[in-house]
């Protein structure tokens, strides 16, 4: 075409790159086709030749790990105290969500956390107290998910607190997870005020027995069942849980009222189960720790089994590497704030709960659940986006978790570390915000992408596998 054709025609543009570019001339009233396209993480080529010459046997790995995942058969069996079933808890322990960390390093939100399980233990009276003895060596800091457990947010437990008993019957592996305290100012959000350890001591001696009693009386409940349904009903299970806490309270409260003699604690147990719409988060967190535990320690494979964060650092599991953690720098999300909050005021992401996005839900699932995008001004069809994304780095399908509007396809399922690195795409994440000092609590909710330097470091320990 010569110049003089060319400048007659009116010219349409392909953008690849910047959406700025794109918005720009969207501005000015020109048609543009956008491109979706990152490149790859800044990534040592030899790594990656390395995980492509092994790729069969990855391949075959995986095979297996999502098949494993597939089949898993996540039931609540039953609830009790951490010190009891919780494998390796002590009474100076406390457990908390991310990976490994030190006192010297634990971020404002889970100092406040620690501090008020230390007082809810009894064992210090006051702030400047349970400071003292945290940073005295006195406790032991675990992860959550060194211990078959997980947990929201801050996610401490301490060896009193009562938590949900999860089994995979398909594997027979076990997870546990804390009882949701509701929203705003609570522990797991940092708090540790009179109103937070009351709300404790009440979970403890009311409705955890209720509970208990409730779900022996049950015998089990079928909670992958539950989540399949709230997919279709505009949840996505981690920061909208909605219509699965309606359909848990169905199934709940006439076990409730047939084994609750006392009618005023049978009241309150069904008010706050009622009136707390996250309720289910602290079911459908050990629904994915269950189900990806049964997956870990297979050779060769490169999907993740675990992602969490502290606060502090995010880090990520592989099926492939044993227990090795592989560790950056946490990010703060994009968020919608409560009043008089900005993002001057959030920690970075922490939480277990992206264990969520690990087994195929929450940001994975999020065209079920266009609402959690409205968080940070988005839309429908940014949510289906971003859903449509996450199949590029996912291993599989889900056969169980479908999304209607994608004619009922299956969640993306079983985030591939090697598809990561080579893409140049992180998981997309939809969360909570705590605010970066210890005692205010939750200052927004917001949405982010996983942070690249933990799936490159994954990548190069799946590679070192192969040198051996």
């Amino acid at each position: 075409m010569g110049f003089k054709k060319l400048f007659g025609e009116k010219i349409e543009v392909v953008n690849v790159g910047l959406d700025s570019f794109k918005d720009d001339l969207e501005k000015q009233g020109e048609k543009v086709v956008n491109v979706d396209w990152t490149p790859p993480a800044n990534i040592d080529d030899k790594i990656l030749q390395i995980l492509k010459k092994n790729k069969a046997k990855i391949d075959i790995a995986n095979e297996k790990v999502l098949e494993i995942i597939l089949n898993g058969k996540p039931y609540l069996v039953g609830l009790d105290i951490a010190r009891n079933v919780i494998p390796g808890m002590k009474e100076n322990l406390l457990l908390h969500s991310g990976p490994p960390l030190t006192w010297d390093r634990v971020c404002g939100p889970m100092k406040g956390a620690m501090i008020g399980a230390i007082i809810y233990e009894g064992r210090a009276k006051n702030f400047e107290e349970a400071e003292k003895l945290a940073a005295s060596g006195e406790f032991i800091f675990s992860p959550c998910h060194e211990h078959e457990t997980v947990g929201p947010m801050a996610g401490v437990v301490s060896a009193s607190m009562p938590v949900f008993v999860l089994k995979n019957e398909e594997y027979g592996n076990f997870a546990y997870c804390t009882l949701n305290e509701g929203l705003g100012k609570v522990l797991r959000y940092g708090a540790y005020d009179n109103e937070t350890i009351e709300r404790l001591k009440w979970i403890e001696n009311e409705l955890y027995p209720t509970l208990k009693n409730a779900v022996e009386y049950l015998g089990k409940i079928d909670l992958k069942n539950i989540i399949a349904q709230a997919l279709h009903m505009g949840d996505e299970v981690h920061n909208r849980n909605r219509a699965a806490t309606s359909l848990f309270y169905r199934t709940i409260a006439p076990a409730i009222v047939q084994t609750c003699d006392e009618k005023n604690v049978t009241a309150k147990v069904l008010n706050f189960i009622n009136g707390n719409d996250h309720f289910f988060l602290n079911l459908s967190m050990p629904v994915g720790k269950v189900t990806l535990d049964a997956a870990r320690n297979i050779d060769n494979s490169s999907i993740v089994v675990a992602m969490c964060r502290n606060g502090t650092d995010f880090g990520l599991q592989l099926a492939g590497t044993k227990d090795s953690w592989f560790v950056g720098e946490a990010l703060v999300p994009d968020a919608l704030y409560f009043p008089g909050f900005t993002k001057e005021d959030a920690n970075p992401d922490i939480g277990d709960s992206s264990i969520t996005e690990t087994v195929g839900l929450g940001g994975f699932a999020i065209a079920a659940s266009p609402a959690i995008v409205q968080f940070v001004g988005g839309t429908a069809n940014d949510a289906v986006n971003y859903t449509l994304a996450m199949y590029e780095i996912a291993f599989g399908e889900n056969n169980m978790y479908q999304i209607p509007y994608l004619n009922f396809r299956g969640t993306p399922t079983g985030i591939d570390v090697t598809k990561v690195v080579e893409k140049g795409l992180t998981p997309f994440i939809d969360t909570g915000v705590a605010h970066k000092d210890p005692g205010i609590g939750q200052v927004g909710a917001g949405v982010l992408s996983a942070p690249m330097d933990p799936f490159i470091k994954a990548a190069i320990g799946l590679a070192e596998q192969f040198k051996k």
